[in-house]
């Protein structure tokens, strides 16, 4: 069961509007990478953190935080653009 997940979760593709707990990989000043899927990272765009704008990514997240995110869209090289603040209440 387990080693099925496994392989499950590595061969997953992402899929637009579908939400993924992932995982903050790493910080930068226009957003956050998230590993959504085993090696599958998107974009967290600074202004999709939250609701309220915010001066620095590091006021919200670090590095190794776990976060919901809801993938808004893949562009045509694969990259993943992904939102915390559509699932804010």
């Amino acid at each position: 069961e387990r080693a099925l997940a496994m392989v499950r979760a590595l061969v997953a593709k992402p899929e637009v509007g579908q939400i993924y707990n992932g995982k903050v990989k790493r910080i930068m000043n226009f957003g956050a990478f998230v590993e959504i899927l085993p090696g599958k990272e998107g974009l967290l765009h600074i202004s999709q953190i939250d609701k309220q704008r915010i001066n620095r990514v590091e006021d919200v997240l670090k590095v190794g935080d776990e976060v919901q995110v809801k993938v808004l869209g893949i562009e045509a090289d694969g990259k993943l653009d992904l939102s915390r603040k559509v699932l804010l209440p």
